[in-house]
């Protein structure tokens, strides 16, 4: 009997057939109710009962090689038929060039994953927004000059419709529909009414992050920023935080990285200065806090958002914002190898 199943089974691994007729015959002669093994199944009743355990088990195994053998020549024949079907003769035989995600695409992917390592969640909002969530609620005065036309595109038919001038809005909403502790950031695209130049466009890319939960303080803002200074631009970076101004947090600070083509000596990239402004961050105003629902008295956080753009220019040294959105292919081409 086991004479029988090695000589079916080396049978069955040598087989071939050229259609798929062949490959249907070859599976009625063997795994067919009337079949080579179905044969052998049925002398099984006559194998001694101390033969039985090690006859079943090839029996089993010959059962299993036939089946993935003639599913396998089954197979060879509907890919071949696919791929036949899509043939274009008039088609290049040269390789397709491959092609490359967008540079803004892998710098904010690589932003976000920062964060990510340091438990910040992504949060999403929309593009046209209303004036309450992108101004009011963060604090900004009826007169800011970030209301004027100049600075923002409003809808016509409803002045208290806009589009986005930040991410920021993205913060509000979320504060006002979570409880702390919020930790989020916000990746996206904004939109500000300003000439388009090699340094200013009409639209651009922002990643924000929010932070907010009790005894939350400036030095947990400073080890976030320096953390993700050196893990964007390499252990070496320095960091430096100078006072400035943000209607939404108090203190305000503005964040340079020492620069990472010269590493601090000085250059024209930097303005001989050795340092490059990155972003601009605080602790979250109170009243931006007790606007959105969340105590202040009880709950602290921080703030910080960033240019795509300008993170892109520091890695890869582009001049000119234009060439972002532009799809120039032998722009894009250049950054194959970056991710």
């Amino acid at each position: 009997m086991i004479e029988k199943i090695e000589a079916l089974l080396s049978e069955i691994k040598q087989l071939t057939v050229s259609s798929p007729e062949q490959a249907e015959t070859a599976r009625v002669k063997y795994l067919g109710k009337k079949g080579s093994i179905s044969s052998l199944m049925d002398d099984f009743r006559t194998v001694p009962p101390q033969q039985k355990r090690e006859v079943g088990m090839r029996l089993n195994e010959l059962k299993q090689k036939a089946t993935e053998k003639i599913e396998l020549l089954r197979k060879q024949f509907e890919n071949s038929g696919a791929a036949n079907s899509d043939i274009d003769l008039s088609r290049t035989a040269y390789p397709i060039p491959l092609g490359t995600r967008h540079p803004l695409s892998i710098v904010k992917e690589e932003i976000c994953d920062i964060f990510k390592r340091l438990g910040f969640s992504i949060a999403e909002g929309p593009e046209v927004e209303d004036d309450w969530h992108v101004f009011s609620s963060l604090n900004f005065a009826d007169d800011h000059p970030a209301r004027d036309m100049q600075d923002t595109f409003f809808i016509q038919s409803d002045p208290q419709v806009v589009l986005r001038t930040h991410t920021s809005s993205v913060q509000t909403r979320v504060m006002e529909k979570s409880d702390p502790p919020i930790r989020i950031i916000c990746p996206g695209r904004v939109y500000r009414n300003e000439a388009i130049s090699y340094r200013a466009h009409c639209f651009f890319h922002q990643v924000e992050a929010l932070y907010i939960d009790k005894d939350v303080s400036f030095a947990d803002l400073k080890q976030a920023l320096l953390f993700f200074a050196r893990e964007m631009f390499g252990e070496q970076t320095k960091i430096r935080l100078r006072p400035s101004y943000f209607p939404f947090t108090e203190p305000s600070a503005e964040m340079d990285i020492s620069c990472n083509i010269c590493g601090g000596k000085g250059c024209p990239f930097c303005k001989n200065t050795g340092w490059v402004e990155i972003l601009g961050c605080g602790m979250v105003d109170p009243n931006v806090l007790e606007n959105c629902g969340i105590d202040s008295k009880v709950y602290s956080g921080y703030a910080l958002g960033m240019g795509i753009e300008r993170i892109t220019n520091l890695k890869y040294q582009v001049k000119d914002l234009r060439m972002f959105s532009e799809n120039d292919v032998r722009f894009l081409e250049q950054f194959q190898s970056a991710h």
